[in-house]
């Protein structure tokens, strides 16, 4: 029973070494078939990169980096190159992690990551850094623009890897510029350009340069506002529709532009107002105290600025006290030129008369169309006889109709 016991012993731990031996040798065949796992790794300049490389098993080989120039960071647990910007985060008999701080763009490229086994088996990981835009700056502005001027404005943003992309907007519109794009080492440099004629409507109006990047969470903006010069513009208002006798009447001058023109003139019929008691002035307004018939003329407002000078007038008409007047504003009748209605019937009608007299002409005319006999037909006047009359009668009316001549 004992050596049957023994026997058994003997058997299960000559198996066991067995199987042992064969894991062993398995493992070891296995790390030295297997490649080192890593992954290309993109970060912003001046983030952290942190590069891993790790294998599935390791038989105590060990693993290694290397920077694109082929110097080596790391073997194992130990620091190779004196960079105080890269420091290890973990080192395993499977792994090998390190970090890259401060990362600049000549970080840029790729790294190698060994596994020593025989032969040592290596693999490439990409380091990618962008290169963060600065911010832009508008150039080009002249304050103030005048109207009429022809400006470009040139928005310019630098260090961007790969290069920005620049994107004008007018107030919230999009507008197209041109772009430019020029390489300095790594990075770029991108200048876009607005060209454009000023306009008084541009006065006010915000341009925004916009810089668009894939290292930005949202988009670098600057925005100038334009100041645009220009002539004044003018209008009267009027307080009365129909202004009559004894009402109070009033009229502004209402003026755009830049700067705002001051002051305002006000004058009547080419002369200064003539009654100063009743006609007051304050500002842009003019205000009659009380209307009468003697007021009736043409009212001019009169401002200019460093740009130019401008006017505008108004035909007062003022009516009898109790005359229901028309229903309409008589100055914006007077203001709005000849009546083309009118004018369309008094050609019409012109015309119409003109056919009907040409018709009765032509009727008169083709009535009175007739026939008279030549001086050859008037022979029988001379005959001798009576007979010698007939016969020659009856020969020229032969050919009378020979000798028919028309008139019209």
């Amino acid at each position: 029973m004992m050596l049957k016991q023994h026997l058994i012993f003997i058997l299960y731990s000559l198996c066991a070494s067995v199987f042992k031996v064969a894991g062993t040798k398995s493992k070891a065949k296995g790390s030295q078939g297997q490649f080192p796992i890593t992954q290309n790794v993109t970060v912003v300049e001046g983030g952290t990169a942190n590069m891993t490389c790790r294998v599935d098993y390791n038989d105590n080989t060990s693993l290694q980096w290397s920077n694109p120039a082929q110097q080596t960071l790391f073997f194992g647990d130990k620091k190779a190159l004196r960079d105080h910007r890269i420091e290890l985060v973990r080192a395993t008999s499977q792994e090998l992690t390190i970090r890259i701080n401060d990362v600049s763009l000549s970080d840029e490229g790729q790294y190698t990551c060994s596994l020593f086994t025989m032969p040592v088996k290596t693999t490439k990981a990409f380091l990618t850094v962008l290169g963060v835009p600065s911010r832009p700056e508008i150039t080009g502005f002249t304050k103030p623009a005048m109207e009429g001027d022809e400006i470009t404005l040139t928005c310019i943003t630098s260090d961007s890897k790969p290069a920005a992309n620049i994107r004008w907007f007018r107030n919230d519109k999009e507008v197209q510029g041109t772009t430019e794009v020029n390489a300095t080492g790594k990075s770029f440099t991108v200048r876009s350009n607005l060209l454009f004629q000023v306009d008084k409507r541009d006065d006010g109006v915000a341009y925004t340069c916009s810089v668009e990047h894939v290292s930005l969470y949202k988009p670098y903006m600057t925005t100038e506002v334009l100041e645009v010069h220009y002539a004044p513009q003018l209008e009267i208002t009027h307080s009365l529709i129909i202004p009559q006798e004894g009402q109070y009447f009033k009229l502004e001058c209402v003026s755009i532009g830049n700067p705002i023109p001051e002051p305002v003139l006000w004058s009547k019929d080419g002369g200064e107002l003539p009654d100063i008691e009743r006609m007051i002035v304050e500002g842009r307004e003019l205000t009659i105290t009380t209307l009468n018939k003697t007021d009736n003329g043409t009212y001019r407002c009169e401002a200019s600025n460093h740009v130019g000078t401008s006017f505008a007038e108004y035909i007062l008409f003022v009516y009898a006290k109790d005359f229901p007047g028309p229903t309409t504003d008589p100055n914006a009748l007077g203001q709005r030129g000849p009546d083309h209605a009118l004018i369309g019937g008094v050609v019409a009608v012109v015309v119409f008369i003109t056919l009907c007299l040409i018709i009765v002409l032509g009727r008169y005319l083709a009535r009175h169309k007739g026939t008279y006999l030549t001086h050859e037909a008037k022979g029988a006047e001379d005959a001798p006889d009576a007979d010698t009359a007939i016969i020659n009668a009856e020969g020229n009316h032969v050919h009378a109709e020979e000798k028919k001549e028309y008139f019209i």
